[in-house]
């Protein structure tokens, strides 16, 4: 997979962004910065931490004193869900502190039914511009889920299966579309593909998530981690573009968005 290692063009109108999280506004609360300028400061953040001159933001007495008074939606301007893997410290590699960042991890960032009614919150509730959909190298649930289709997998605990069932598509379409990798060079495949399965799953069971990001008020992006350096490959955002068409396409899609 190609690696994409962004520089982001710093203006004027975003300066403060790029280098601290949202432009203030009037008082102590924060302006939402659009779904573009979200994902320009989670890029300059990661940058900023693969060179090593994190600036660490919003992490000292006054933020946790804010935090405390204010509500998290008047400040976070992005949802990010990752893995539970240790090795993937979400608001540490975008160089963010608290109030920063909506944070889902789960084994497999898999999107299943407790994940997208968490991502929900974090764009209808918490309003954040943006959601990331973050994979990374060396997955364990993804390596576990790829052996286990290739028939090499081995014994698991009760609860864990349903918990990373949703990865199984995602592995037989890296087999079908990398005929010529075998055994673990499928995994690199099956990580990105992971991820494209987990916004299909999320536009498939959320009607709110489809409306945001139709309305232009939400953009939903995949990206990946790399363990061994800290740097985060960007996915194609007209893939996503092209897994909503999809979605739209399908009757089998949620219709209703709200909980009866």
């Amino acid at each position: 997979m190609k690696k994409i290692f962004y520089k982001p063009v710093v203006t004027v109108s975003c300066f403060l962004a790029l280098t601290s999280g949202p432009v203030l506004a009037s008082g102590s609360k924060a302006a939402k910065p659009s779904p573009d300028e979200a994902i320009a400061m989670l890029k300059a953040g990661n940058e900023r931490f693969v060179i090593g001159k994190t600036t660490q933001p919003h992490t000292n007495a006054a933020r946790l004193a804010l935090a405390g008074k204010e509500d998290q939606g008047d400040h976070a301007y992005a949802t990010v869900i990752s893995c539970s893997d240790s090795r993937v410290p979400v608001e540490i590699l975008f160089d963010a502190g608290i109030m920063d960042i909506f944070v889902i991890r789960v084994a497999g960032n898999v999107l299943d039914v407790d994940e997208a009614g968490s991502v929900e919150y974090g764009l209808a509730h918490v309003n954040t511009p943006v959601l990331v959909v973050l994979g990374h190298t060396q997955c364990g649930a993804v390596t576990a889920v790829t052996n286990a289709v290739q028939g090499h997998g081995h014994p698991l605990e009760r609860n864990i299966p349903p918990l990373v069932d949703n990865i199984i598509p995602a592995v037989k379409k890296a087999i079908a579309n990398n005929p010529g990798a075998h055994g673990a060079d499928v995994i690199p495949y099956a990580i990105e593909e992971n991820i494209w399965q987990g916004i299909e799953d999320l536009f498939m069971e959320s009607p709110v998530s489809r409306d945001l990001v139709k309305a232009g008020k939400a953009k939903v992006i995949g990206a990946i981690y790399d363990v061994s350096n800290g740097k985060i490959s960007w996915l194609p955002e007209e893939k996503t573009v092209e897994i909503l068409k999809k979605v739209e396409a399908n009757p089998k899609r949620a219709m209703e968005g709200m909980a009866k």
